[in-house]
């Protein structure tokens, strides 16, 4: 029963950091702006930069 209710607060844990914020990048922390170049990005376009 333990390990249910610690597995259970793991996963609502879990899904609370998924939560992001959509204003900024991820990896810099810089604010998104409409004129960015990477919005007109596919996802195809970035796997084949990666």
């Amino acid at each position: 029963m333990k390990l249910t209710t610690l597995l259970a607060l793991f996963g609502i844990a879990l899904f609370g950091f998924a939560c992001t914020d959509t204003e900024h990048y991820p990896g810099s922390g810089e604010e998104c702006s409409p004129d960015d170049p990477v919005i007109e990005l596919s996802v195809q376009q970035c796997a084949q930069a990666a």
